[in-house]
């Protein structure tokens, strides 16, 4: 499921390719899981003429700010993504949205499963459902001592506050066992539990986890090879990190969750 680093990476290649572009034109299918407020074709033709002056991501949600009001917004949802070509016979399967540009360039959004949202907004950052996030990691990181004033008010466990889109906006569950795993705490611990020092390696893992992600345009083959993520997938019995730790599987806030019970405390 894409995460805050993987939509970053998408939001790079797309301000890469299509910022200071005209659309040509745009084609949607009727999809009304997909598009909310709106139907594809109303969206499609609301995009034609316009251009792209930048392209703007708050936790998992990304929008196109265009020289005209309304703007495109997307949250990907469990298996959205964009695709980037130049010829209409690679169009990829499961598309919702395709746009084309002056010169060529062709953007499709697609998503198999459907879980993604598209939207046109007047102004996505200051209305739902991007209005109601959280603080994003990357883009604007909690002070130790904010942190510490925010975890103090939460029972819930560590894993399920991590999650909270109002909380930390684009923390998913691979990015959130990893952060728990490299600050050495326990998932099912009470978020308000948690000593002065114990929030700062949250801070700290949590900013580290995800600039490193970044960094390599969550390409999961160039994340360290000392990190969870590597060997945190499935049930596996007897499952174990690399650095031979064994890794115990439950379920915290909802999610399935991989920690390290002799590492996390």
């Amino acid at each position: 499921m894409p995460e805050l680093p993987e939509v970053e990476a998408a939001r790079r290649r797309l301000e890469a390719g299509i910022v200071g572009r005209k659309i040509v034109s745009a084609e949607a299918i009727h999809d009304p899981v997909v598009f909310r407020g709106i139907t594809g074709r109303r969206l499609a033709a609301a995009l034609v003429g316009r251009r792209v002056k930048s392209i703007r991501r708050k936790g998992k949600h990304l929008w196109f700010e265009l020289d005209r009001r309304p703007w495109p917004a997307f949250h990907f949802g469990m298996t959205g993504s964009f695709a980037i070509y130049d010829a209409p016979d690679e169009r990829p399967r499961f598309w919702r949205l395709e746009v084309v540009f002056a010169g060529g360039t062709r953007i499709a959004f697609r998503d198999p499963r459907r879980f993604g949202r598209i939207r046109l907004q007047d102004d996505p950052a200051n209305e739902p459902p991007i209005s109601l996030l959280g603080a994003d990691p990357l883009l604007e990181p909690p002070s130790a001592r904010d942190l510490r004033g925010l975890l103090a008010r939460r029972r819930a466990p560590l894993k399920a506050v991590l999650l909270d889109q109002s909380v930390f906006a684009g923390v998913g569950n691979w990015v959130a066992d990893e952060i728990l795993y490299q600050a050495r705490l326990s998932p099912i611990r009470p978020a308000s539990s948690l000593t002065a020092a114990e929030v700062g390696r949250l801070r700290s893992g949590l900013l580290s986890v995800v600039k490193r992600a970044v960094l390599v345009e969550a390409d999961s083959d160039r994340f360290p090879r000392a990190w969870l993520f590597h060997t945190r997938w499935g049930r596996t019995a007897g499952a174990i990190t690399s650095r031979g730790e064994a890794i115990t599987h439950a379920t915290v806030g909802g999610r399935t969750t991989a920690w390290v019970p002799t590492r996390q405390k």
